[in-house]
């Protein structure tokens, strides 16, 4: 692979303006200027280089994590509030034919743990129904929540606006009190507004919620709302097997 190619991969603009970093000297690694914009590289996992003095990694495929805040849609798209793309740098919103996309959506007002990835097969691997990858949420309800309320999460629930007729009940396939009014609910479907329509189904309402896991990865304590990373190959490996 050239340089020109991969900087293309890797989300740095067009072709020619991947030339124009090489060219310009803006490009580096192992600690010399790269200005060969047809220059051979091997692309191999771990190759770590620079743009305009920023580490990049390079990436056949991105998967990434981020810490979404309040406030952000998870829409490339957004309508009344800003974009969760917007926090990223933009060699992730434009790499591949759209950018990285999220790995299922958060509520604008839901924070915590979400994945973006140009990993087509795997985006379908942790979203579809039928691969029961689990997701954790903290919740914070208006009321407080009682043995009963627990005991029905986990039996299966029928949504307040489902069909009558053929109701189809959700459960939690785990749940647990964290506090007089906040529970820890694991989901393995992604129905809309799942966790808000079960915490109203028992009589109750979530005020707040935030996604603290995904599989086995967990949201980590040291990564600020609004900031993101890497998943790292021993990660990414235990995703992949988590929806198998």
């Amino acid at each position: 692979m050239r340089w020109s190619q991969l900087l293309f991969s890797q989300g740095f603009g067009t072709r020619r303006e991947c030339e124009a970093l090489l060219l310009a000297g803006r490009v580096r690694h192992a600690g010399r200027t790269v200005d060969d914009p047809d220059e051979a590289v091997d692309a191999a996992c771990g190759l770590v280089f620079e743009v305009e003095g920023r580490p990049w990694p390079y990436a056949a495929q991105a998967l990434i994590l981020l810490h979404k805040p309040a406030g952000y849609e998870c829409s490339q798209r957004p309508g009344a509030s800003p974009s969760v793309m917007t926090l990223l740098p933009w060699p992730l919103r434009r790499r591949g034919k759209g950018g990285v996309q999220a790995v299922g959506r958060l509520d604008v007002d839901t924070t915590g743990l979400l994945l973006l990835t140009d990993d087509g097969a795997l985006l379908h691997r942790l979203t579809s129904p039928k691969h029961h990858v689990p997701k954790v949420y903290e919740v914070t309800a208006r009321h407080p929540v009682d043995d009963a309320q627990i005991a029905r999460l986990l039996a299966g629930v029928v949504l307040n606006d489902e069909p009558r007729d053929s109701p189809t009940p959700v459960r939690a396939a785990a749940a647990e009190r964290t506090g007089a009014a906040t529970l820890r609910l694991t989901l393995t479907e992604g129905k809309y507004h799942q966790v808000k329509r079960m915490l109203a189904a028992v009589g109750n309402r979530c005020e707040a919620l935030h996604r603290s896991a995904i599989g086995p990865l967990a949201l980590p304590a040291d990564l600020p709302p609004g900031q993101w990373r890497w998943v790292g190959a021993a990660e990414r490996a235990a995703l992949e097997a988590a929806g198998r």
